[in-house]
C-alpha cells in the first residue's frame, strides 16, 4: 500500500474508532426512566423478559401492549384473562429472588420500596411503579410502553385515559360547582367492617364525580367502621366492591336489605351499588374506565 494511502487508512480508522467510542455510552443506556421511587432505571434496549410483582402492574403492562413479554407474575394476577396462564412466583409482598432469577428476566417491575434490596445481588433492573393519582396511572401506561418498546400501543391508550379524566374534570366544573357533594360510603367487604380512606384513588374518582367519601378524613388507609358510624355519616349512596361483581354498578339486594333494616335512607331509595372489587380498588386503567359509570350512579343519588 502506498504511504499516503496507508496514512489515510490510519486516519480514517482513528476517527471511526473515536466515533464508535462516542456512541457507545448512548447504546449502553438507550432507555433511561425515573421510577416512582426517584431512581434512574437504565436499559440498553427494550425489555423482553419481564417479571411483575403485583396484579395492578400486570394489568398496566397488558394495557401498554407488553403482556407477551411477562415471563412470570404474582399469584393475584388474573386480569386480563391471558394473565391467568402466566407462571407464578408466589406472593408479591415477599417475592423469592432465586425463583425470579430462574425466569431470566431483564426487567422486574415492583411496587414496594422494600422489594428493591433482595434484588440488588441479581443485577437485574427494577422499576418501581406506585401511581398516587389518576393521572399517574396514565403516565405508568406510557412509561411501560417506553420500557417494553411498545409505545405505539401504550401512548394512544395513555392519551385515551387522560381524555377520560379531562372529560370528568370539565363535567364536574360545569355540573357540580354550585351543588353540594353526594355523600358516598365505600363498603369494603360483605359486612360494614372496613372502608377506604381519602388517600385511595377511588376517593379521587368520587370527587371528580361530584361526591365525597364520608370517611375521607380518617387517617387510616382502610378505616374500620361499624353500622353505627356509617349511619352517623349519613351517606347518600353506598358503593360496594365484590370479586364476583361486574365492572358496571348494579343494585345489590342483600346489602340493600341489610341497610334498610338498619334504617339507612339511602337503602330505601335503592342507592346501593355493587361493582367488581378489582376494578374499583386497584390503581389501574380499569378504575379510570369505570369512572363514568360511577359518576352516573352518584348523579342518580343526588337529591
Amino acid at each position: 500500500m502506498p504511504v499516503f494511502l496507508h496514512r489515510r487508512f490510519i486516519s480514517l480508522t482513528f476517527w471511526a474508532l473515536l466515533l464508535l467510542g462516542a456512541l457507545a455510552p448512548a447504546q449502553a443506556a438507550s432507555i433511561e426512566l425515573i421510577d416512582d421511587n426517584g431512581r434512574a432505571v437504565l436499559l440498553s434496549e427494550p425489555a423482553k423478559r419481564v417479571v411483575t410483582l403485583s396484579s395492578q402492574i400486570t394489568e398496566i403492562v397488558f394495557a401498554a401492549g407488553g403482556g407477551s413479554k411477562i415471563v412470570a407474575t404474582v399469584d393475584s394476577s388474573e386480569f386480563p384473562p391471558e394473565a391467568r396462564k402466566l407462571p407464578r412466583i408466589g406472593d408479591g409482598l415477599q417475592p423469592d429472588p432465586e425463583k425470579i432469577k430462574a425466569y431470566r428476566p431483564d426487567l422486574i417491575i415492583g411496587w414496594l420500596t422494600e422489594q428493591l434490596d433482595p434484588f440488588e445481588a441479581l443485577n437485574i433492573p427494577v422499576f418501581v411503579s406506585t401511581p398516587e393519582s389518576l393521572a399517574e396511572i396514565a403516565d405508568s401506561v406510557e412509561n411501560f410502553g417506553i420500557l417494553l418498546g411498545t409505545s405505539h400501543i401504550a401512548r394512544p391508550r395513555a392519551d385515551l385515559l387522560r381524555q377520560t379524566l379531562d372529560m370528568l374534570v370539565h363535567a364536574k366544573a360545569s355540573r357540580h360547582a354550585q351543588r353540594p357533594p353526594v355523600r358516598v360510603f365505600i363498603q369494603a367487604g360483605t359486612e360494614p367492617e372496613y372502608s377506604l380512606g381519602g388517600d385511595h384513588l377511588l376517593s379521587d374518582v368520587i370527587e371528580l364525580c361530584g361526591g365525597v367519601n364520608v370517611f375521607a378524613q380518617v387517617a387510616s388507609v382502610t378505616p374500620q367502621v361499624s353500622t353505627k358510624t356509617v349511619l352517623e355519616a349519613k351517606p347518600d349512596i353506598i358503593l360496594l366492591g365484590r370479586a364476583e361483581a361486574s365492572a358496571q354498578p348494579a343494585l345489590d339486594a342483600a346489602t340493600q336489605a341489610y341497610w334498610m333494616s338498619a334504617g339507612l335512607p339511602a337503602a330505601r331509595d335503592g342507592q346501593i351499588f355493587m361493582m367488581n372489587a378489582d376494578v374499583i380498588y386497584r390503581p389501574g386503567p380499569r378504575l379510570i374506565e369505570a369512572a363514568g359509570s360511577i359518576c352516573d350512579a352518584i348523579e342518580r343519588a343526588r337529591k
